[in-house]
């Protein structure tokens, strides 16, 4: 790899509490590793390349997460990416982009198919508060922040990117994310990855592998 791509999908829209300093996390990360990178900014009215070695996707309000997924859906750019082996992490309203379902505008939406998960809209309160929690997959401890509305239950394809110990998660207080080969979906802002360096350090290692 002469130099890693690192994907920022609709900052203008999915920035919301930073998620956008992931992509300036990996990019000094991968210069502490010697490894050259660039980061490569993708608008809603731009088609998404394929030749990506890490994807990002943030987290938005309703409007915003929906303008998104109407981009998204455009051409089958990401999927194409990920069977290449290309990794993604998708924050929050991100993660639930990503996903078979999620609500939006009291409104049940397709996602992208991407990871076997369903979002259901939130009955009573907001999940909004500081998560700490630890990866099994990754051997990682995680902190974050959420604020999120959504319960996301995992399919059979799919297993849960952290146990938590202080925080809702995916709504049950019990888990965050999913993990699906190389797709990493989570409701932890942070960024996440200034927060966890080493989960930025692997995910280099995994899109640096191929």
């Amino acid at each position: 790899m002469s130099q890693l791509r690192i994907i920022r999908i609709h900052n203008e829209l999915l920035g919301t509490y930073g998620d956008q300093g992931n992509a300036e996390v990996l990019a000094f990360r991968a210069k502490h590793l010697g490894i050259d990178s660039t980061i490569i900014d993708i608008s809603y009215d731009q088609l998404i390349p394929r030749n990506g070695d890490i994807y990002l996707l943030g987290g938005a309000e309703n409007a915003a997460q929906l303008l998104s997924l109407e981009a998204m859906k455009r051409d089958n750019a990401l999927k194409d990416a990920i069977s290449d082996g290309a990794v993604l992490l998708a924050v929050c309203a991100g993660f639930q982009i990503i996903g078979n379902t999620f609500w939006a505008n009291e409104k049940k939406v397709d996602g992208l198919g991407l990871l076997d998960i369903e979002t259901n809209a939130g009955q009573t309160e907001r999940c909004v508060g500081d998560v700490v929690a630890h990866s099994s997959i990754f051997n990682l401890d995680l902190i974050g922040f959420e604020n999120h509305a959504g319960r996301t239950v995992l399919g059979s394809s799919t297993k849960p990117f952290a146990t938590v110990s202080s925080g809702y998660g995916n709504g049950d207080g019990k888990t965050d994310g999913a993990v699906q080969g190389n797709v990493i979906g989570t409701y932890m802002h942070g960024p996440i990855l200034a927060r966890t360096p080493a989960l930025a350090d692997l995910l280099i290692a995994r899109a640096t592998a191929q």
